[in-house]
C-alpha cells in the first residue's frame, strides 16, 4: 500500500549534509517526494511510496547522517495538495 508522510526534523540538521543524505536514503528505498530546509532551522521532507519503505526512511531520519544531531522528528500523514502523486525525489527551495 502506498502512503505519503510529512516529516519535520529538529536539531542540528542544516549545514551537515542532512538533505543530501535523506534524499539518497529515500532513493535507495524507491521513494518519491521532496526535502527542503526551513527558515526556522528544521528540515522538512515528504516521503511517498510503499508503506514499509516510507517507515524505514522515517526511522532513518531519527538519526540522520553522522554529522547531524537530531533532537526529534515530527511525522504526520500528508493531506490536501501534499497527498498528490509525486515523480522522483527533489530538493525544494528553503521555505
Amino acid at each position: 500500500m502506498n502512503v505519503t508522510l510529512c516529516l519535520r526534523i529538529h536539531g542540528r540538521v542544516q549545514g551537515v549534509g542532512y538533505r543530501d543524505a535523506l534524499r539518497r536514503e529515500a532513493l535507495r528505498h524507491g521513494l518519491r517526494g521532496w526535502v527542503r530546509n526551513r527558515r526556522d532551522g528544521t528540515v522538512e521532507a515528504l516521503l511517498q511510496g510503499d508503506e514499509s519503505s516510507v517507515l524505514a526512511v522515517a526511522a532513518w531520519a531519527r538519526q540522520g547522517p553522522p554529522a547531524a544531531d537530531v533532537e526529534r522528528v515530527d511525522a504526520r500523514p500528508a493531506q490536501g495538495d501534499l497527498d498528490r502523486p509525486y515523480a522522483g525525489f527533489d530538493w525544494l527551495p528553503t521555505a
